[in-house]
C-alpha cells in the first residue's frame, strides 16, 4: 500500500536513508517503562516547537531551533509501519520555492504567494492562517532517547496548550527490527499513530477515526467512521460479514465451537483493518446470541487475546436505545409516535417513543436464525409450513397487541435492508438507495412468496439479496410481516443505519480526550 503526502513522496532526496517508524500516544506504558528503566538514556532534551497541521496530510512539518523541518511519508507496510524521509530543512526567511514545498507537503495545491520570501512570523500570519484547513500549533517536548539493538527509541512528554500526553517512538531503516523492538516494549497491539495525527487528536483539529464492531447472531457488522473537528462524520468502511454465530444454538443457548472460531476470525480481521485505517478507538458490542450463551466467555476471551478488544455484551434494552438513536438521527422526517425495531438473527428489539423521546423499549428472543431452524425455512416450503410459522410468530409477538397505531415504523438491521435491496433489484448494495425505502405489506407478501417457493441456492440468484442470507431471509420477512400486522400498519421505512451507528453516535459524537490507550484496549499495557 502506498500513501503519498505530496508529489515528492515517492522519491527521497539523494543520500538520505529513509527510516521505518512506529509511534503511539498515551499516558500509560507499563511494559515499555520497565524495559527502558534497564537501558541507558541519553540526556533528555527540551524544546519549544511549532507544528503546522493539515486536515489533508499527515506530513511532519515543524519549526525547531529556527529551522523549517519537513518529513514526508513514503509508504505504509502491511504491518502498519510508516517509511519516512526528510525533504526539507532550512532556515528563515523561506524562499517562495521552499514555502511552496511546505504547502505541497501539507496537501495544499497551487498556493499563491504575495512576497518573495517569508520570516517565520509572516509565513504563519500571511500563508498558514488564511487557510482554514491548516493550523500552527505551539508544542513543548521533553525527549529522552535510547538505543536498543541499533534501533532508536524515543519517549517524549508532549504538550500543546493545556493538553498533554506522552508518545513513544521507534525507528530504524530495518522494519523487522522496529517490529521486534515494538514487541519487546509491549506495544505490539497498539496502533501506529504518527506525530501529526497524534497532535491533531490532542488539540482537536482535523479528523479522528474510530471503529465499531457489532457481533450479532447471524452477522458481524463493521463500521469505521471519521469525526471532523466541526462535529460532522464521514463513513470510511461499513459492511457486514455473515458468520452464523448462532448456528445450532438451541434452547440452552450454547454456542458451537466452530461458530465461535469463525466469528473470532472475522472480528480479528476487522480489528486489524480498523488499526491499519488509523482508528484510535474501537468499540465492540455483542447482542442476543451472546446474551443467551452460557459460554459467551469463550468468544469474549478469545477476542481479547487475539485483538486486545473487550466485547461488551449489551442488554436488550440498551440495544433498543442505541437502535432508536441511530434511526431517529438518520431519518429526521420520521416524527410523531414512533416504533423502531431491529430484527436480527437471535432477537428483535423494539423501542417506542415520540420524536426524540423514548417511552418504552424491550427485546424479544425471536430472530430469523431460530425461526428458520425451527420451521425449516432455509428451503422451499409448502404453504402449510409458512402458515404454521406465521401463526407461531403471531403468538410470540403478543407483547405488541393492543397498542395504539404508530405514526411511523422504522426498521433497521440486515433483514430489512436486504428486503429493501431486493425491492430495488440492486446488483450491488447501495446504502443511500436503501436508506429511506418504504416497504408496504404488498411488497413484503410478494417477497415472502418469492422466498417460500425457492431453495437457498435459488434465492442466492435474486438481485439484491446478500447470498449469505439465503437461508434466513424467509424467516426474517415473516417476522417483519408479523410486526406490521400486530401494529396495524400498512408500511414501514427502512433505515440503513443500525446498532453500530447508534454505538458510534453514543461513544464518539463528542470531542474525546487525547489518545490515552490504544485502539480498543481498555488496559493498554497490562
Amino acid at each position: 500500500m502506498v500513501t503519498a503526502d505530496g508529489p515528492s513522496a515517492t522519491t527521497p532526496p539523494q543520500g538520505i536513508v529513509p527510516r521505518w517508524e512506529w509511534r503511539t500516544f498515551g499516558d500509560r506504558f507499563e511494559v515499555a517503562d520497565r524495559v527502558l528503566a534497564d537501558q541507558t538514556p541519553q540526556t533528555p532534551v527540551e524544546s519549544d516547537e511549532i507544528y503546522i497541521l493539515s486536515v489533508h496530510s499527515d506530513a511532519s512539518v515543524k519549526v525547531r531551533g529556527g529551522l523549517m523541518d519537513v518529513k514526508q511519508r513514503l509508504r505504509v507496510s502491511d504491518e502498519g509501519l510508516e517509511l519516512w524521509t526528510p525533504i526539507l530543512k532550512t532556515g528563515f526567511p523561506l524562499s517562495v520555492d521552499n514555502a511552496a514545498a511546505v504547502l505541497t507537503a501539507l496537501g495544499i495545491s497551487e498556493p499563491a504567494f504575495r512576497a518573495p520570501s517569508y520570516s517565520l512570523e509572516s509565513f504563519i500570519d500571511d500563508v498558514i492562517k488564511p487557510y482554514g484547513d491548516l493550523r500552527a500549533t505551539e508544542v513543548h517536548k521533553r525527549r529522552t532517547h535510547y538505543v536498543i539493538e541499533d534501533c532508536m527509541v524515543e519517549m517524549t512528554e508532549i504538550s500543546a496548550g493545556e493538553a498533554g500526553t506522552r508518545t513513544l517512538g521507534v525507528e530504524s531503516p530495518d522494519p523487522s527490527l522496529v517490529l521486534r523492538i515494538v514487541g519487546m516494549l509491549g506495544c505490539g497491539e497498539r496502533p501506529n499513530v504518527n506525530v501529526a495525527r497524534g497532535l491533531k487528536t490532542l488539540v482537536g483539529f482535523g479528523a479522528r477515526r474510530y471503529a465499531v464492531i457489532d457481533v450479532g447472531t447471524n452477522s458481524v457488522k463493521f463500521h469505521v467512521g471519521e469525526r471532523n473537528a466541526d462535529g460532522s462524520h464521514r463513513t470510511v468502511v461499513d459492511r457486514a460479514d455473515i458468520t452464523r454465530l448462532g448456528e445450532g444454538q438451541g434452547d440452552d443457548g450454547v454456542l458451537a465451537g466452530t461458530a465461535i472460531a469463525r466469528t473470532v476470525d472475522a472480528i480479528a480481521t476487522m480489528a486489524d483493518e480498523a488499526r491499519r485505517l488509523g482508528s484510535l478507538d474501537i468499540a465492540a458490542v455483542g447482542t442476543a446470541g451472546l446474551r443467551r450463551a452460557p459460554n459467551r466467555a469463550e468468544l469474549v476471551d478469545a477476542v481479547r487475546e487475539r485483538t486486545g478488544i473487550a466485547v461488551e455484551v449489551i442488554s436488550g434494552d440498551e440495544e433498543g436505545r442505541l437502535a432508536y438513536l441511530a434511526a431517529t438521527s438518520a431519518l429526521p422526517s420520521a416524527r410523531g409516535r414512533m416504533v423502531v425495531f431491529d430484527s436480527g438473527g437471535g432477537s428483535t428489539q423494539f423501542t417506542f417513543g415520540r420524536d426524540d423521546q423514548i417511552d418504552e423499549r424491550f427485546s424479544l428472543d425471536i430472530g430469523a436464525v431460530r425461526i428458520s431452524e425451527r420451521f425449516g425455512l432455509d428451503k422451499s416450503v409448502p404453504e402449510e409450513t409458512l402458515s404454521a410459522a406465521l401463526a407461531a410468530l403471531a403468538s410470540e409477538f403478543d407483547r405488541l397487541d393492543d397498542r395504539p397505531k404508530p405514526d411511523a415504523i422504522v426498521a433497521i438491521g440486515g433483514t430489512s435492508t436486504n428486503v429493501a435491496a431486493v425491492k430495488h433489484g440492486l446488483a450491488q448494495y447501495d446504502p443511500d438507495r436503501v436508506h429511506g425505502t418504504v416497504l408496504d405489506v404488498a411488497e413484503i407478501d410478494r417477497q415472502i412468496e418469492l422466498y417460500r417457493t425457492r431453495t437457498a441456492d435459488e434465492r442466492r440468484q435474486i438481485a439484491g439479496l446478500q447470498p449469505e442470507r439465503a437461508e434466513v431471509i424467509l424467516a426474517g420477512a415473516c417476522i417483519i410481516r408479523t410486526i406490521l400486522a400486530k401494529l396495524d400498519a400498512d408500511s414501514m421505512t427502512v433505515s440503513d443505519r443500525g446498532l453500530r451507528h447508534g454505538v458510534a453516535i453514543a461513544r464518539f459524537s463528542e470531542a474525546s480526550d487525547p489518545p490515552a490507550s490504544p485502539a480498543g484496549r481498555p488496559d493498554p499495557t497490562g
